[in-house]
């Protein structure tokens, strides 16, 4: 595998990563790249004055992934945001000439009243929370080549067709909110993605990628938090082999779990059992910026912190989990401290902060 080493001493500044010429970087990312109406983040960034989107192209600059799984980035029928996005990174030396999109459930329109408070088109009333189609969707950015042709998409994927689903029912055990609307509601609010992707050693590294749901906003019936229960049981049942091919090795899960291991409201059972199957590995990627920071109380590390909310504080819900064959060589999350050059930029990029992993092939036994 080629490192593409642009601006490698930039980025060892920030951060110590990895300078290995065999070695491939896969990051997730929530850039909240994500406006009010349609056409608002594709005129921000076609200006060039935007603060927030010259803060996100800066922080990954400083990061440099090779395969990026973006959340947070509104999606349009034609790609235009997305392009004038990479085409924004081309022009600040960095370069992702492949890139992937497919309309999400955020935003889409459900004619049901999903949160049953009795009102409709609410955004709380799309198949994933959104004021318009495509908010806040998904991307991937690749230095290499995307099989396009292979990408499985399971972001129209019944939630009652999950094996053992957890769907709300009331206190008289009647669905939540109906029969009728959990016989047509998907199981993910944004998307479910396995995306091939060709390095350069002829290996497929198959990124999964999605946004789960917050499991909070909802009322007693906890449909977020089953709901984000369910999307994080969506992939060991996938590598199962539960919804057709599935690759055998060399993926990585790369996305928003939405769900700390021990701070988060919400139920964690399905996120601890991600972590502890064996065809995964957990680099606890960490960050200078969040070991320093005050401690909340929490029980998680500080170091191993990926968002800072007002309100819930700095929890870890971004998640970068190598298949068990990968070689991880480094990691880390980009956090610098205040007083650390790029601290500017992350703060004022997003809420998240970018989680990255350097992976290699293991050698011969």
């Amino acid at each position: 595998m080629i490192r593409w080493l642009t601006l490698a001493l930039g980025v060892m500044c920030f951060g110590g990563l990895a300078n290995a010429s065999d070695t491939v970087r896969v990051a997730t990312y929530n850039a909240e790249l994500f406006r009010d109406g349609p056409g608002l983040l594709l005129r921000d960034i076609l200006k060039g004055k935007d603060a927030q989107v010259q803060a996100v192209v800066r922080v990954l600059q400083q990061t440099q992934p090779d395969i990026l799984a973006v959340q947070g980035i509104d999606w349009d029928y034609d790609g235009l945001a997305l392009t004038a996005f990479a085409d924004a990174l081309r022009q600040a030396g960095v370069d992702y000439p492949h890139q992937f999109a497919a309309r999400p459930n955020s935003g889409v329109a459900s004619g049901f009243d999903l949160d049953g408070d009795g009102r409709l088109g609410e955004p709380e009333d799309s198949l994933g929370f959104g004021e318009f189609t495509g908010q806040a969707g998904l991307a991937v950015l690749s230095r290499y080549p995307i099989a396009i042709e292979d990408v499985q998409d399971f972001t129209g994927l019944l939630w009652r067709d999950l094996p053992g689903h957890s769907m709300p029912v009331l206190s008289n055990s009647d669905p939540f909110p109906s029969a009728e609307v959990q016989a047509m509601l998907p199981l993910s609010v944004s998307a479910l993605w396995a995306v091939p992707v060709q390095l350069p050693d002829d290996t497929t590294l198959t990124l999964l990628t999605f946004r789960a749901s917050p499991p909070v906003f909802d009322g007693p019936e906890d449909m977020n938090g089953l709901r984000n229960l369910d999307e994080t049981r969506f992939w060991p049942l996938y590598l199962d082999g539960q919804f057709g091919p599935a690759p055998p090795d060399h993926f990585v899960l790369a996305g928003q779990i939405n769900m700390d291991p021990h701070d988060s409201d919400g139920r964690a059972d399905a996120l601890h059992a991600l972590l502890a199957d064996p065809r995964f590995q957990d680099p606890k990627p960490v960050s200078s910026g969040a070991a320093t920071a005050r401690d909340q109380g929490h029980i998680s590390d500080n170091a191993l912190d990926t968002v800072d909310w007002p309100g819930p504080g700095r929890l870890r819900v971004d998640y970068v989990l190598p298949s068990a064959d990968w070689q991880v060589v480094n990691s880390g999350v980009h956090w610098p401290t205040p007083d650390q050059p790029g601290y500017d930029d992350v703060v004022e990029a997003s809420r998240h902060r970018l989680v990255w992993v350097d992976l290699a092939a293991k050698p011969a036994p």
